[in-house]
């Protein structure tokens, strides 16, 4: 993303869409007081962040005995509510269905190829799956302090090594196939992106036409296999991202503060909830509906505009598709393809 003089002021940003996270898949009841376990409870966690100020939702579903749910039939019932109860979010499914171990000592994972296909078929259908590029490491304790999970089920040895080994499957196999079923379905893949080699990929993807419409991604700064807490990082990121792409910050427990702060005043977008973060300081537990608050909070003291639901949507680019490589490009504003014989550094613009 390239930076004018005057792309620091807010009134030159696009208005801050915020992400909420609420329903904590890594997480059992107990662990925060919001987690959500019954359909009215999921419901209710997304009206509140609506209300709070968040107009994109990150969905899971839990089943009442606490665990993740990995029935489509729950995502179909809860999908239905929620089109009915915050008509104006984005609502976005996350595409590991559940990473939640099924029992203490078993392995945290991502569920099969065949069965993440499956968020394609969802009735009614959500406006995003998110979409992992490239198999990587997922070590999301790895940056966990030991306050940070105490008195949780993840301070548990058996539970914290099984997420210290969680894997992301996402090989060529799985995220072509997954792509072309989720265009057939007019879904937007919300690419989560790891690191820049994984970016690079998607470029590749572009420029050979396997996919054509908006970047919408989040830049994943988990730790374990994903980016870190580097700040130097973080604005390489932004500065590789294309131009006319869609950029959210995601990080975990008490840097989700500091690095959407960076976020929000580079003209990026947010996410917050308790999926990533359960603390406001240190000892001092924050709920999703609060998390949210303060990035409105952090939007205000900086003079950024919030977005409502339907300006997310138009930010989002949702339901828009391109034609092709050289569509898409322009549309991103990245350079054209190499026609066969050029030569040199290329230009933005191609001419007639």
């Amino acid at each position: 993303m390239h930076f004018l003089d005057d792309s620091l002021y807010p009134e030159n940003q696009e208005k801050l869409v915020i992400q909420a996270a609420p329903y904590g898949p890594e997480w059992l009841p107990g662990d925060a007081d919001d987690l959500p376990l019954t359909m009215d409870e999921h419901v209710q966690a997304a009206v509140d962040c609506y209300d709070a100020g968040a107009t994109v939702l990150h969905i899971h579903v839990r089943e009442l005995d606490g665990h993740g749910s990995k029935r489509m039939s729950m995502f179909n019932e809860l999908m239905s509510r929620l089109r009915e109860a915050v008509p104006d979010m984005v609502l976005q499914i996350g595409g590991s269905i559940s990473f939640a171990p099924e029992e203490e000592g078993a392995d945290a994972k991502w569920l099969s190829y065949d069965t993440r296909h499956m968020l394609a078929e969802i009735t009614p259908r959500p406006d995003q799956v998110t979409i992992a590029i490239g198999s990587s490491q997922m070590n999301i304790v790895e940056l966990f302090d030991d306050e940070d999970i105490e008195g949780t089920s993840m301070a548990k040895p058996a539970t914290y090594e099984a997420y210290r080994e969680m894997v992301v499957d996402a090989t060529p196999d799985f995220y072509l196939e997954h792509l072309k079923r989720l265009r057939a379905k007019d879904i937007q893949p919300h690419f989560q992106i790891a690191h820049t080699a994984q970016l690079e990929t998607v470029e590749r993807m572009i420029r050979k036409g396997v996919y054509s419409g908006p970047l919408v991604l989040n830049y994943v700064a988990i730790g374990g296999g994903f980016a870190g807490r580097h700040p130097a990082d973080l604005v390489e990121f932004i500065r590789r991202v294309p131009d006319g792409a869609v950029l959210t910050i995601e990080a975990s427990m008490r840097a989700v503060a500091p690095m959407n702060a960076v976020g929000i005043a580079l003209g990026a977008h947010v996410r917050v909830g308790n999926e990533d973060n359960l603390w406001r300081r240190k000892g001092q537990r924050m709920s999703s509906v609060e998390q949210v608050e303060q990035m409105v909070e952090l939007a205000r003291v900086l003079g950024r505009s919030v977005a409502t639901g339907a300006e997310a949507r138009d930010i989002y680019r949702i339901g828009e598709w391109y034609a092709g490589s050289d569509e898409t490009l322009a549309r991103l504003g990245m350079v054209p393809n190499r026609l066969p014989g050029q030569r040199g550094f290329l230009l933005g613009a191609r001419e007639n």
